[in-house]
């Protein structure tokens, strides 16, 4: 094997000095068959199966969440094709050491073996050192096998994702972890009620590494070869979030939230709203966001939207954790119940369009102030006709470019408020053409 060769030993090589590793460590299974979940790219049949039983493996992207296998996965690729196998850590490696590892990859492939080269985190890479590894992927010097927690798309250069094959993890659902916890009981010299295996495993939220350290601390803590219901209580704490407020989780909840409210349904938007605020999101960027949807998505169809929404954010700041989280949620239900219109979000979409497409004309001369004698010689002012010295304070007097003239971009609703502003704007609209 490999100088760099980490792959875990085989039940049968363990010695005592296991014992003091982690639970997870030892509980890696070493066969895809003991491989428990992923089953959408590991069942029979499935791609990625395929590809590692006829060992025509080639560079692929793990994406997932953490605990859902992707090292354990890597490893088994490696002993199941006879590859080398060299573990690669982005978060303390740097180009220095890209090159002492890749030499030796390469000096293997000149003797005919293949070397799979496992980068965790990969997206810790910065672009130069994601470029570095390039060459030898062409070249076949190496197999690469990148894992990550966030979306590739966005964190691994195109050049790599062009020459690998992306698979997304799933976290595990509750019973996959029973099915872990189960096998770990003997390891740990303990017996279980499924019920308590089952707690621990929604705790752990999809994370297998999460529920195997959780039965481990209520392990220590049990007597009589029995787990016990207050040990398990006290190695939970609280529950385990998947969130990163930088990463794409983040966006994932606030745009639930932002489709839930778009959606009129109120019972979905309060449970992502309490996801993030268990998860400890920044209670005024919510506050913000909220302003957002009352403007996107009520808009005038309930002008008081806004305020609420505005007052809601003046809450939370005054009030701090957890008083102001109640104004959130009052205005997360306001917002949800409100009739929804975008009108005015799309007049400015397509104000915007034609801004950006028409020529930008000057402003008509009867639209501009004539503060000066001179500019009222110019021409400054000239035609402009003062709304309240007509009958109805209508008048008949085009206020767009010439080449716009006539142009329309609100189209309100039927709902709300909006209904109101839509009979309005047809009496302007008929009372101006009598004008």
């Amino acid at each position: 094997m490999s100088l760099f060769d980490n792959t875990p030993p085989s039940p049968e090589r363990s010695t005592e000095a296991d014992k003091g590793r982690p639970l997870a460590e030892r509980m890696r299974p070493e066969t895809l068959d003991d491989y428990i979940g992923q089953e959408h790219i590991l069942g029979p049949g499935k791609p990625l199966r395929r590809q590692i039983e006829r060992d025509e493996i080639g560079s692929i992207i793990l994406w997932g969440p953490p605990g859902t296998g992707k090292t354990t996965l890597a490893q088994i690729i490696a002993r199941t094709t006879h590859c080398e196998f060299i573990r690669f850590s982005a978060v303390l490696s740097g180009i220095k050491e890209i090159k002492a590892v890749m030499a030796d990859a390469e000096r293997l492939h000149r003797l005919g073996r293949r070397t799979i080269l496992f980068i965790d985190e990969i997206h810790r890479f910065n672009k130069a050192q994601q470029d570095a590894f390039l060459p030898y992927v062409e070249r076949g010097d190496i197999i690469l096998i990148g894992a990550t927690t966030e979306n590739p798309s966005f964190e691994v250069i195109a050049a790599l994702l062009s020459r690998s094959r992306v698979y997304a993890l799933r976290g595990l659902a509750a019973p996959e972890l029973v099915t872990l916890l189960q096998r770990a009981l003997p390891v740990v010299g303990l017996e279980a009620p499924d019920d308590l295996l089952e707690q621990i495993a929604i705790y752990a939220n999809g994370d297998a590494r999460q529920a195997y350290n959780t039965l481990e601390a209520a392990a220590s803590a049990s007597a009589g070869g029995v787990l016990r219901e207050a040990a398990v209580q006290d190695a939970i704490n609280r529950k385990v979030l998947l969130y990163d407020k930088g990463g794409e989780e983040h966006f994932n909840l606030i745009s639930a939230l932002h489709k839930s409210v778009r959606s009129s349904d109120p019972d979905a938007a309060l449970y992502w709203l309490a996801r993030m605020l268990e998860a400890g999101e920044d209670r005024l960027y919510i506050a913000r966001r909220l302003i957002r949807m009352a403007i996107e998505d009520v808009s005038l169809a309930d002008p008081r939207a806004l305020e609420q929404a505005v007052a809601v954010m003046q809450a939370v700041h005054f009030l701090g954790i957890p008083e102001g989280d109640l104004a959130l949620g009052q205005a997360v239900i306001y917002l949800s119940m409100a009739p929804k219109s975008d009108a005015a979000y799309k007049a400015m979409l397509a104000i915007q369009e034609d801004v950006e497409r028409t020529v930008a004309e000057p402003v008509p001369m009867n639209l501009r102030n004539a503060p000066t004698r001179l500019m009222k010689e110019w021409g400054y002012s000239q035609g402009y006709q003062h709304a309240h010295q007509f009958a109805d304070a209508m008048v008949d007097m085009e206020c767009l470019p010439p080449s716009l003239a006539g142009r329309r971009y609100y189209f309100p609703t039927d709902r709300g408020v909006e209904k109101r502003i839509a009979e309005r704007l047809e009496e302007i609209r008929r009372l101006r053409g009598k004008a």
